[in-house]
């Protein structure tokens, strides 16, 4: 496990999907992120890499080959390596193995990187293409933030609000994980979805078209917030075990497979395209 820590915060990741385990609030003296309880979610905050969601029949597609590939990607059950640590930043890496080679026939090297500056925490994906051919990856955050946030509330007190008035739909998913063709208008002129325990009883809300690019955890009691800002990532999913203490705010490139045949992986939604010898690199901002 490692740790960075200013004034305001105290953030702990450990290698093992490179994932997020705490960010404490020291002003408010909350912990912030779901402290994945087993009797809802066992994870923290993982991350997608190289796929985002469920493929059909768990395979990828590569140029008429099937590579076998679990929902999500193998990132978030991988072993990164520390590359940097100082008192407000790490970096970690994950880079091409004889494993991930029987799952994704890419040389690459994906770095995630935390960063405190203030209030805010910045986290920063870079994907490398260390091949001599064109790779190709979808990629994403999945962080569970701890609703309520103090012990004498309720889940019901709170709300996401967009930064945008949105008129938005979501897409919904089967029972197998699939997008299925279904919406369903969620956002009608409105900035705000109101948290309830059965809000996600069918599964995640997933938004392919929002104006926003930030949102953010409210109460309506008290002005104690967090915000999630992510330009550059055009899917959001807000995603909770139904009658869970937490909301997921996943901020996307690319999203999971739509029933029915399945398609190159290079044709599949949402892709990035990445040629040889290029970096590509997006991040989002956590902000208490």
């Amino acid at each position: 496990m490692h740790q960075i820590e200013n004034d305001y915060l105290k953030v702990r990741v450990r290698e093992y999907g490179a994932e997020l385990t705490s960010v404490f609030d020291k002003k408010n003296n909350i912990e912030h992120l779901w402290q994945a309880d087993e009797k809802f979610w066992g994870w923290h905050a993982p991350v997608l890499f190289p796929v985002v969601g469920r493929c059909l029949n768990d395979e990828i597609l590569i140029d008429g080959k099937k590579y076998p590939m679990e929902k999500h990607g193998f990132a978030r059950k991988s072993n990164f390596k520390l590359l940097e640590l100082s008192q407000e930043k790490m970096i970690l890496s994950l880079t091409d193995s004889d494993e991930t080679f029987k799952l994704y026939p890419y040389k690459f090297e994906f770095l995630i990187g935390y960063r405190l500056k203030g209030n805010k925490l910045h986290v920063s994906y870079e994907v490398r293409n260390k091949d001599d051919k064109t790779i190709y990856f979808q990629l994403g955050g999945h962080p569970a933030f701890a609703v309520p946030f103090n012990a004498n509330e309720k889940y019901e007190d709170y709300f996401i609000e967009f930064a945008a008035t949105e008129n938005s739909a979501r897409h919904y998913i089967d029972a197998n994980g699939f997008f299925d063709g279904r919406t369903e208008t969620v956002l009608d002129n409105s900035n705000r979805i109101q948290l309830r325990n059965d809000l996600f009883k069918d599964d995640a809300l997933i938004f392919k078209d929002l104006k926003s690019r930030k949102v953010s955890i409210k109460s309506k009691d008290h002005s104690h917030s967090l915000s999630v800002d992510f330009n550059g990532f055009n899917y959001l999913g807000l995603w909770a075990k139904e009658n869970a203490p937490y909301v997921c705010i996943e901020p996307w490139l690319g999203c999971a497979g739509t029933a029915g045949e399945p398609v190159e992986f290079k044709d599949k939604e949402g892709v990035v395209k990445l040629e040889t010898e290029q970096k590509f690199n997006a991040d989002f901002v956590v902000s208490i």
